[in-house]
């Protein structure tokens, strides 16, 4: 209808209804385009709190894994003093706890992500769409987090590699299958490491493993480095988990 009276008044050259008939047209173009835009914009901002809902629980679950790395490098920790013990020839380790304590110290464990994760869960044009500049910029960190620093790349060290070499593979499968690894109570993800491991191991066969572990002294300093590195890889979880945190927090008062 606008349209033909337009026409009209074109054709008729009433140039003043054209020009208001006209403007009318241009407004209300101008007005639809701003409105289809607000309620892209609202329902995109609708998207990114729901996204933040679900990240929110991610974070939780991720953070409560990396707590439960405190208990598992406890325990590598006690293996590894008593690893030391035995090197340096301490009556009170057996050759027995010596053997075990060398391997179960090589044990270690990681944060199992990386940024590719965060951005599968929440992409960079719906990072864009947060309005909370101290919010986006922690999401921004934690997306770009060098996650090598905590993963296993940053534990996998030549005492690990050295120590099973020295360890007949049958000792090292009995040791996986009474005190390996096992998955922590209630966790889908993490990993719990049994703090003893009262296993029967053949004599001889545990005297050969003893004579050659302490045939290689310098296990010993690798064990040092080993437990270096760890405790590096712990120091990056901890930056990691106050950004977890903070950023757990922001969430949940956005």
């Amino acid at each position: 209808m606008m349209f033909r009276r337009l026409s009209a008044n074109l054709r008729a050259q009433n140039w003043a209804l054209a020009a208001i008939e006209l403007a009318i047209v241009i407004l209300g173009v101008f007005i639809g385009i701003e409105a289809a835009n607000w309620n892209q914009a609202r329902q995109e901002r609708q998207e990114t709190r729901q996204l933040l809902s679900q990240l929110q629980a991610e974070l939780t679950t991720f953070h409560g894994f990396l707590e439960e790395l405190d208990d598992y490098y406890a325990t590598t920790r006690r293996y590894a003093a008593k690893a030391d013990a035995g090197w340096r020839g301490e009556r009170s380790v057996s050759d027995r706890e010596f053997v075990i304590a060398a391997y179960q110290a090589s044990q270690v464990n990681a944060a199992g992500n990386n940024s590719a994760v965060w951005a599968q869960i929440f992409g960079a044009q719906d990072l864009r769409n947060i309005e909370d500049l101290k919010l986006r910029s922690n999401l921004a960190r934690l997306m770009a987090f060098d996650y090598d620093l905590v993963n296993l790349s940053a534990v996998t060290t030549p005492y690990r590699q050295e120590v099973r070499k020295v360890i007949p593979d049958r000792i090292q499968e009995a040791i996986r299958k009474h005190c390996g690894d096992r998955r922590a109570p209630g966790s889908v993800y993490a990993l719990d490491l049994p703090a003893d491991c009262p296993i029967d191991l053949p004599g001889e066969d545990v005297a050969a493993a003893a004579a050659g572990l302490r045939g290689n002294p310098e296990l010993r300093a690798e064990l040092r480095w080993h437990m270096a590195a760890v405790a590096n890889q712990m120091l990056n979880v901890e930056t990691l988990r106050i950004l977890l945190r903070d950023l757990t927090a922001q969430i949940r008062q956005s």
